[in-house]
């Protein structure tokens, strides 16, 4: 028991003296800024005077985020050196020692590990020597039926030779050699350093001369911070304005407590990494180092989409015969009924005032810094006021042909008419009552919402109204021209988009979002009117105050072809000689041109005919040489074949006489026919 008494005596000073250190002053964390890229910065402070060294106790998987974006505040002093544990430091401190670290798991495996060193041992039977081996042995009490036990018996060679003495019996064990002795006491107040392998601890130096306040940030991983609203509709649909309450959801998994932190919320995208600081890395020599380590690089920018010739940011005050269906059932439902005297109603309690946070705005991010100071245990969640303002809004519907085919959403125009941009997250709407309170309509996703522009949130499906939608394409020929034997064709291909609405009572405003094409032009309505997003046109449909109602959506494509006259096949010449959309002029260029083909083709056709009569008339003469080759001289039947034979030549040359004068024909009509294509500059 003694040895274990000392054992624990030695860890305990060693932790005493790395908790506390000489000159050590105390860290308090007081700034923790959580941002949206996935990263928390954590600052801390420390009244310290003259030379002092400050601790951080980080954990071991944020060490490499600490070395990396460390910073030290310090107005009149300095700051010396920053001293931490290497990342296996138990590992590297027992490089240098005659044992490892299982050696140190038991006393029979530390002196089996320091065999051949001389001890000294004190007890029942005290003795000195070279120690030899420990070995376990098992023995039985009383005549042999009593209880099993088991020892440790050790083996010591001395002057007098080999003894032995049970471990169990001895009341201390020393190492002759004090330099031994030392290293096992210092093998022993490294672990109770560095015990604990899950964290690390920085020592920071700084340097000065009078009494002043340090302070120590980092950035580090931090749990990613959510925004989440509520709009409240007021009561009357005609009113122009919703209250838009936010709040942050968050959690402080930083591993220690938050006491009276200051808060500061960051919403943006910045660039955020990793780094192996802590790793160690070996350049083998005598070859060119390479850099160790990953990293990681934003890619181009690639531009945004915004909204394309918007009239104004802030949508207009809906009108009484205006709003969405759900609007126009909550005014029925308001109104009195007819002949009675309309009750006076207690106005709705509007919801709660929030003290909310001071936001600002930079290039890249928006800011917010709660006006209060912020307690949370370790592994805590909580939710805190993000704003409260009021904002421009209006009622809507709104058609999304890939969301819903048949019908539109019920949606609220929001305008942040706010300096500051909001951050995306959920949005839960309400309705306020007059006598029932709030009704819950649904919820919406709002995305990153910059200051002065505006945003539809839909959160609920309007069945009251049924849209269908029919396309129909149409290819007419615009124009073309002839230059150098080529035609430039322009067409106009124009698809019509039509909606054929109907709504159960009288519609209200309606928004259609109509696809958009690369390539293809907006022509009907007027594009002024017509604001654009990253894949859609946003139309809106005026439906004159009717139950039903047809608005159509025309978009032209322009079609350029340019066709060779010498490739230009039969059936599109005559095609484009018929065509009434051409002018005159070009009309007659292509029935001249039609004629001057067919004469060509004429002339091809009356050379192709006298080339296979001539094929036919050779096949003759031959087939007749041989016959004459196999009869007699002087028979009446070689007379015969001789006078076919020479009809058969006859005929053979008057053939090639006309091919050679269809020849030359082809060619003038080919020649004719290329000067005409030449000429043409219509």
């Amino acid at each position: 028991m003694r040895r274990r008494l000392l054992l624990s005596s030695c860890a305990v000073s060693a932790i005493i003296a790395v908790t506390f250190p000489a000159d050590a002053a105390d860290l308090i964390l007081k700034r923790v800024m959580l941002s949206s890229g996935g990263v928390g910065y954590f600052e801390y402070e420390a009244a310290v005077e003259g030379d002092a060294k400050l601790t951080l106790d980080v954990v071991l998987d944020q060490v490499d985020d600490v070395l990396k974006s460390l910073v030290v505040y310090d107005e009149s002093g300095s700051v010396g050196e920053v001293t931490l544990p290497g990342r296996e430091p138990l590992t590297q401190g027992f490089a240098d020692l005659p044992f490892d670290r299982d050696a140190l798991g038991s006393a029979a495996k530390l002196l089996n590990a320091l065999q051949g060193n001389e001890i000294k041992v004190d007890g029942a039977k005290p003795l000195s020597g070279r120690l030899l081996h420990v070995d376990p042995e098992v023995a039985s009490r009383g005549n042999g039926d009593g209880p099993v036990e088991s020892r440790l018996r050790v083996t010591v060679l001395t002057d007098a030779g080999l003894q032995h003495f049970l471990l169990q019996d001895a009341e201390s064990i020393a190492f002759a050699d004090p330099a031994l002795q030392g290293k096992v006491a210092a093998a022993l107040s490294r672990i109770a350093t560095y015990g604990g392998e899950s964290r690390r601890r920085l020592t920071v130096s700084t340097h000065g001369a009078k009494p002043r306040t340090v302070r120590i940030g980092y950035v580090v991983a931090a749990p990613l911070w959510k925004a989440t609203y509520r709009l409240t509709l007021p009561s009357d649909p005609q009113a122009a304005k919703a209250r838009l309450q936010g709040w942050a959801v968050l959690e402080n998994f930083s591993g220690r407590e938050w006491r009276d932190v200051e808060l500061t919320l960051l919403s943006g995208n910045p660039v955020t990494f990793r780094q192996a600081l802590y790793e160690s890395y070996y350049v083998p020599r005598p070859s060119v180092p390479v850099e160790s380590g990953n990293r990681v690089l934003p890619p181009p920018d690639s531009g945004t989409v915004g909204v394309a010739r918007a009239k104004k940011a802030a949508p207009e005050p809906s009108g009484a015969a205006s709003g969405s269906l759900e609007t126009r059932r909550d005014m029925a439902l308001a109104a009195p009924m007819a002949g009675a005297p309309a009750p006076v109603a207690a106005p709705p309690p509007p919801p709660a005032q929030m003290a909310g946070a001071e936001a600002s705005e930079s290039d890249t991010q928006i800011v917010f810094t709660l006006p209060y100071a912020v307690n949370a245990a370790a592994g805590q969640s909580l939710v805190v006021p993000l704003l409260d303002r009021e904002l421009p809004a209006a009622r809507t519907d709104l058609y999304q042909p890939s969301v819903s085919r048949a019908h539109p959403l019920a949606a609220i125009e929001l305008a942040n008419s706010g300096d500051v941009g909001l951050p995306p997250g959920v949005l839960t709407l309400y309705q306020q009552g007059a006598e029932r309170g709030a009704a819950y309509l649904g919820d919406a996703r709002l995305a990153a919402f910059p200051a002065g522009e505006k945003r539809l949130l839909s959160y609920a499906t309007d069945n009251k109204v049924t849209i269908d939608r029919s396309a129909a394409e149409t290819r007419p020929l615009v124009k073309a021209k002839i230059v150098g034997g080529v035609m430039q064709v322009s067409r106009m291909i124009r698809q019509t988009t039509t909606y054929r609405i109907k709504a159960a009572s009288q519609p209200g405003r309606l928004v259609i979002e109509h696809p958009r094409r690369p390539g293809w032009n907006l022509t009907e309505p007027d594009p002024k009117d017509v604001e654009l997003t990253a894949a859609a046109y946003r139309v809106a449909a005026d439906l004159g105050g009717k139950n039903e109602a047809v608005f159509t959506v025309a978009e032209d494509q322009p079609v350029e072809e340019s066709i060779r006259l010498t490739d230009l096949a039969d059936d599109r010449l005559d095609a484009f000689a018929a065509s009434t959309e051409l002018d005159p002029k070009l009309r007659k260029a292509m029935t001249d041109l039609a004629a001057r083909r067919q004469a060509v083709a004429a002339q091809q056709h009356d050379l192709e005919r006298l080339k296979e009569r001539r094929e036919q008339l050779v096949e003759d003469e031959t087939r007749l040489r041989e016959n004459l080759s196999a009869i007699g001289r002087e028979t009446a039947l070689r007379q015969r074949l001789l006078a076919k034979f020479t009809d058969a030549q006859t005929a053979i040359e008057t053939v090639s006489a006309s091919i050679a004068k269809a020849q030359d024909a082809l060619a003038g009509a080919e020649r004719d026919l290329a000067s005409y294509i030449g000429s043409l500059n219509l």
